[in-house]
């Protein structure tokens, strides 16, 4: 990310919330910001030029930002244990304050993973306050597949390489890892499930998913698509749990005709 970045400061939770965030792409653009939502290891940086790229390719303006708890976002204090709700509490406590803070109204949301999920439940809270979203990679629900492959990040961050990948994109690794890491591993956190939550939703829906997304089965963006009437589904071929890296030209022409071709706002 080559972008300058910026800090806002929010209230949340009695106290404040530093945030870091960067403006890319198109600024002269005429559609609504873009505003890109991470996953639940990742951060402004972990993004890397995805957001720049598409935005420029598709004459958007886009909004990158790290997360509470993660980047060079104000860090989890250690002694704080994220409740299953925490992907409710971001996308309907953090996520308002911080586009009125910097002015955005009626965004597009560009979900991956985590952050697609944040996206989801936002539009559906919100339907007046969001122009589309993207949600890429998003859950829904819980499966077991998706459980196995955080067990395997847990022992590749206490036995392997990640904890050191990690820290170089997030001021307090640990804090970023284990308030991931701990709630999806709760047993408490089986039962969640927002699926029913989504009928809400009357915006422009694109759910995207990778056909060999090690974090989840396809049915997650199926599932989508039998809830929300006018959602849209694509599938990649050839392409894991994070189609950015995996396949970003596609991914970025499929985002960006849907995005353009709604013509940047629901009606």
């Amino acid at each position: 990310m080559t972008a300058a970045v910026q800090v806002a400061t929010i209230a949340w939770n009695g106290g404040p919330l530093a945030i870091e965030y960067a403006w890319v792409g198109a600024a002269a653009s005429t559609h609504p910001v873009v505003v890109f939502l991470h996953e639940g290891l990742g951060s402004l940086s972990m993004w890397k030029q995805f957001p720049h790229q598409f935005c420029e390719a598709n004459g958007l303006r886009g909004l990158v930002f790290s997360r509470y708890g993660y980047g060079n976002s104000t860090a989890r204090p250690a002694a704080e244990r994220w409740a299953t709700d925490f992907m409710h509490r971001q996308a309907f406590e953090v996520l308002p304050p911080l586009l009125a803070e910097l002015g955005i109204e009626r965004p597009w949301l560009f979900g991956h993973s985590d952050g697609g999920s944040i996206a989801l439940l936002y539009a559906a809270r919100f339907p007046h306050q969001v122009s589309g979203v993207v949600a890429v990679a998003p859950h829904i629900f819980v499966e077991p597949v998706t459980i196995a492959n955080i067990e395997a990040a847990h022992a590749a961050y206490l036995h392997g390489d990640l904890r050191a990948r990690l820290a170089r994109h997030h001021a307090d690794v640990d804090s970023a890892f284990f308030g991931w890491n701990d709630i999806w591993l709760d047993p408490a956190f089986l039962d969640w499930n927002i699926a029913r939550e989504l009928d809400g939703i009357g915006c422009p829906l694109l759910a995207i998913q990778g056909e060999e997304d090690e974090y989840g089965t396809l049915e997650q963006v199926r599932g989508i698509a039998r809830i929300v009437d006018a959602a849209q589904v694509a599938v990649l071929a050839h392409c894991g749990h994070s189609p950015h890296r995996d396949q970003p030209a596609e991914l970025s022409r499929i985002a960006g005709s849907f995005i353009t071709g709604n013509g940047g706002s629901s009606s």
